[in-house]
């Protein structure tokens, strides 16, 4: 009996630990992020170099847990494979005829536009906002996602709106809580507080940035956007390719080479893509190995040991640190109006996955995989990252898993 407490108990401490490790990561990852662009650090090919460290980092959980997936026919290129070489890919991935998925048009298509809209469009448009404002004013707006999502569904009719129900009543509050905590925190300043004491190196780089905050603001809102359409594509991907390694790994290289295209056609100059033994090198590796494949594999595991709805839960911790962190390092300043604002937006998150779950448990088992479908992005965290479909496993189970975050 005590025994059984002592177990559940370290369960329970391994899934919080799990899910305060991604928090902490995300903080990193942003005051990082926020540092090297004040640097000057070119935005396209930081996102080209992070995620070709996140496609190796995530290389060998592609090929070891779904070593059954065989691309061995790729229909799209129309090449045929030589005996040797073909017999060589099939035993080293371990699949012996267990063929799972094929690789053809209609999948590179849809891995295409996933690398499109969730990386290039919505984490591109997220960094050049960050440069542009705060980690702390710009993780507010990814705060924003899942309610977005949510305003995307019933548009779209994959959910309803439910206000006859008090779950529908309790997510409505949530979302119209968030939405005024947004506004507040970009229309309404008030009192500036300092953590630390102001220095004039940073009172410049402070005024550098409210110079650039309402086009900061615009592309924040274009990221949230983008984000939100991602996790609605991700509905469709997973019915044509629900390998979810696979699916990060392919994604990361499609958006490396497609960040390089269009950085090429930016800026070719060999400052804008020169790697050094400094902190750009190190917020790369940083956010390819942690805050990209390690998220994904805490996220995915938490999601499989509490629910769907648990990660979420968390998400206004990275929103804390940030704040804080941001004004003791970098000497940010915090408004009342973020305050507010993220006060506003924390409860109005909480409301929001607390409506949804009761909306859960109230739905027949055979509706709650399309409606979680319809929301994967619940169960996703706030930072940009690599995106996560569901395995094979929890479809042939019902269970449903998502993700990743810039």
């Amino acid at each position: 009996m005590e025994g059984g407490r002592v177990k559940k108990c370290f369960v329970s401490s391994q899934a919080v630990m799990g899910m305060l490790m991604v928090q902490v990561m995300a903080t990193g990852m942003q005051l990082l992020s926020k540092i090297i662009l004040n640097n000057g650090t070119f935005v396209l090919a930081l996102m080209t170099y992070r995620h070709i460290v996140a496609a190796v980092c995530m290389a060998p959980f592609a090929f070891y847990f779904e070593r059954y997936v065989i691309l061995s026919s790729i229909n799209f290129v129309s090449l045929s494979l030589t005996p040797f070489f073909s017999i060589s890919f099939y035993y080293c991935c371990g699949c012996r005829g267990m063929i799972k998925s094929k690789m053809n048009w209609s999948v590179f298509f849809w891995l295409f536009v996933n690398s499109l809209c969730g990386i290039l469009f919505a984490m591109g448009l997220f960094y050049y906002g960050l440069k542009d404002t705060s980690a702390t004013y710009a993780v507010n707006f990814l705060n924003l996602v899942p309610i977005v999502t949510f305003v995307f569904s019933i548009i779209l009719r994959l959910e309803k709106l439910g206000l006859s129900t008090r779950a529908g009543k309790i997510k409505i509050s949530g979302a119209i809580l968030c939405v005024s905590g947004a506004m507040i925190a970009c229309l309404y300043k008030g009192r500036t507080f300092h953590l630390i004491h102001k220095t004039l190196q940073h009172h410049v780089q402070v005024k550098s940035s409210v110079l650039h905050k309402t086009r900061g603001t615009i592309l924040l809102i274009g990221s949230c956007l983008s984000y939100s359409s991602w996790y609605i594509l991700q509905a469709k991907l997973l019915k044509v390719f629900p390998f979810k390694y696979h699916t990060t790994m392919i994604t990361c290289i499609f958006a490396s080479i497609q960040s390089a295209a269009i950085g090429l056609c930016i800026d070719r100059s060999n400052a804008a893509w020169k790697l050094e033994w400094n902190l750009q090198l190190l917020t790369i590796i940083y956010s390819g190995s942690l805050a990209s494949a390690a998220t994904f594999c805490l996220i995915s595991w938490a999601v499989v040991r509490r629910g769907p709805s648990y990660p979420p839960m968390f998400n206004p911790l990275t929103l804390i640190f940030v704040a804080v962190l941001e004004a003791l390092i970098i000497g940010a300043e915090i408004t009342a109006g973020q305050l507010l604002g993220m006060v506003l937006i924390i409860i109005g998150l909480y409301s929001f996955l607390l409506g949804k779950t009761k909306e859960m448990k109230n739905m027949p088992k055979s509706n709650i995989e399309a409606a979680e479908a319809a929301t994967t992005v619940e169960s996703t965290k706030v930072q940009p990252a690599s995106p996560l479909t569901t395995t094979n496993e929890d479809i042939e189970s019902g269970s449903v898993k998502d993700v990743v975050n810039p």
